[in-house]
């Protein structure tokens, strides 16, 4: 996995969803979204998420069942980002 892509994914997430927490706190395969995950996303932020992508890399994540693994933690989501990009290159 990109290490890069991957804090700036975590900058991303901190910053679209105000959290106040640094960015490197975010461990890759931690669990985002629901009451067990430390950052206790929901379904407004993987909105905010999803629409900070779209205009940062110009990627559309729709709302589906894929959509929901992807975000699931920050390794699936630069996994999927990094593919993504790499087909556009």
């Amino acid at each position: 996995m990109n290490a890069a892509l991957s804090l700036e994914l975590k900058a991303l997430i901190v910053e679209s969803c105000d959290k106040d927490c640094a960015p490197d706190s975010i461990t890759d395969d931690e669990i985002l979204f629901g009451p067990e995950a430390p950052l206790q996303l929901d379904s407004l932020d993987a909105l905010q998420i999803s629409m900070a992508i779209k205009k940062q890399y110009g990627l559309r994540l729709p709302d589906s069942k894929e959509t929901r693994r992807i975000l699931s933690n920050v390794a699936n989501l630069a996994d999927h980002l990094d593919a993504w990009l790499a087909s556009r290159a």
